[in-house]
């Protein structure tokens, strides 16, 4: 059975930068999809970030295009997403998810992933 487990989170001052990590077990992590999201009090979930199976392809909300970075490295099992130049409405708690559909294409909806890890908070502080 697979488990997604996420780690990483905090309280940083605006402009700063944090590193999350989601640690899988239980799959073949190569062999699927992943993504992040996100959600603030009294908002829905948001989509994030996103990235194949390879690693060869991202793709990014606009409101964090140029800010982070999602990556992967598949022989840890681990996926990361790179938070730079952070404001206040970063925060949030952030999640990440799996796809395993093997579609091979860019989805941004949450209902897509199958697999959620149990979230880690992130708090920007202006």
């Amino acid at each position: 059975q697979v488990q997604l487990v996420e780690s990483g989170g905090g309280l940083v001052q605006a402009g700063g930068s944090l590193r999350l990590s989601c640690a899988a077990s239980g799959r073949t992590f190569s062999s699927y999809a992943m993504g992040w999201f996100r959600q603030a009090p009294g908002k829905e979930r948001e989509f994030v970030a996103t990235i194949s199976r390879s690693g060869s392809n991202e793709y990014y909300a606009d409101s964090v295009r140029g800010r982070f970075t999602i990556s992967r490295d598949n022989a840890k099992n681990t996926m990361y997403l790179q938070m730079n130049s952070l404001k206040p409405e970063d925060t949030a708690i952030y999640y990440c998810a799996a796809d395993f559909s093997r579609l091979g294409i860019i989805r941004v909806v949450a209902s897509a992933y199958e697999l959620w890890g149990q979230g880690t908070q992130v708090t920007v502080s202006s």
